[in-house]
């Protein structure tokens, strides 16, 4: 996802030669401050990662409670159509709640 963004890798940095001459810097130097560059970089490649598996989570629990949330309204659509009925008796009632329990929880 990010990586068209980043232009380095952390094996990018560690294989990098540089060039020497006669007044170059220190490779002890340079190899001290790519060590610290890479560990930047492979946490900030955790980061993401962790980021990533939050956000699929999440994703999960939305589309879960979006679910829920449908049952829900079916449910009480349900029980508004039995409560606007004026003559209803209670074999009538067990009936509609039978086949309410059936919609919403499936044959068993």
């Amino acid at each position: 996802m990010y990586q068209d963004r980043i232009l380095l890798s952390s094996k990018d940095i560690l294989e990098h030669e540089f060039k020497f001459d006669t007044r170059g810097y220190r490779p002890q130097e340079v190899d001290k401050y790519l060590d610290v560059i890479i560990h930047d970089y492979e946490e900030f490649d955790r980061i993401i990662q962790d980021y990533e598996n939050e956000k699929k989570e999440l994703i999960e629990d939305n589309i879960r409670l979006k679910q829920e949330i449908r049952r829900l309204r079916t449910q009480m659509e349900a029980l508004k159509d039995v409560a606007k009925e004026p003559n209803n008796n209670n074999a009538d009632l067990l009936r509609r709640v039978s086949n309410l329990e059936k919609f919403i929880y499936g044959d068993k």
